[in-house]
């Protein structure tokens, strides 16, 4: 007969194993925080964006655990070919992603927040671009933000240069889990996105230290 005590450490060691693995779905992480932080311009914290308005109090990068996980992974590989990361935006408040909206009614480029399918606002999606070691924009497409044709990955308008800086961040960023989004070559998906909830959890609450964010049921 197997001791009480010996049945109670196992069960403990059991649950412990079982929540060790459990993802932590509310977690937001400070991109700047992890290995090989990449750059960061974080558009909507500036009024150089679509809306001319500010819509962050102050620039933040935050993006779930696995995706800040995937990133640092994203620039050990491009820091082995003398490049990184420039961030725009990653996670969006649910009040921010209903103002865009509210401007841009078009969801190949703002998601209908109604619709509940955004992937920013669950701290899944990354806009993002190369740079080299000095920090410059290598040449892409378009600039951020860019609602034309231009931007979609199937445009026919690009230069050769424009093209092979576009699909070296699309190859590195699939290699590690991320999915390109059609119409803007800047904008990668985590494929695991649809487990999150979105979030309405504010950046400066964010920057403020609070880590746990009560999901939009």
């Amino acid at each position: 007969m197997i001791p009480l005590r010996r049945i109670l450490a196992l069960g403990l060691l059991a649950f412990c194993s079982l929540h060790a693995t459990e993802p932590m779905p509310h977690r937001l992480v400070n991109l700047a925080t992890i290995d090989r932080p990449p750059l960061e311009e974080i558009r909507y914290a500036t009024p150089n964006n679509f809306t001319g308005k500010q819509l962050y109090p102050f620039p933040g990068a935050y993006a779930r655990r696995e995706v800040a996980a995937a990133i640092e992974q994203v620039q050990k590989d491009l820091a082995a070919e003398g490049l990184g990361l420039k961030v725009y935006d990653a996670y969006r408040p649910l009040s921010v992603q209903q103002r865009m909206w509210d401007l841009i009614q078009d969801e190949r480029y703002v998601s209908n927040p109604a619709k509940n399918k955004g992937r920013h606002t669950r701290g899944t999606a990354i806009d993002v671009t190369l740079v080299d070691k000095l920090g410059n924009e290598l040449p892409m497409p378009t600039t951020f933000d860019d609602f034309t044709t231009r931007a979609h990955r199937d445009s026919q308008e690009w230069t050769p240069e424009q093209r092979k800086n576009s699909l070296l961040l699309e190859a590195v960023m699939k290699k590690h889990g991320f999915i390109p989004y059609p119409y803007e070559w800047w904008h990668f998906d985590f494929s695991d996105w649809e487990k999150y909830p979105p979030l309405d959890i504010s950046i400066k609450d964010l920057a403020d230290g609070v880590k746990v964010a009560t999901p939009v049921p």
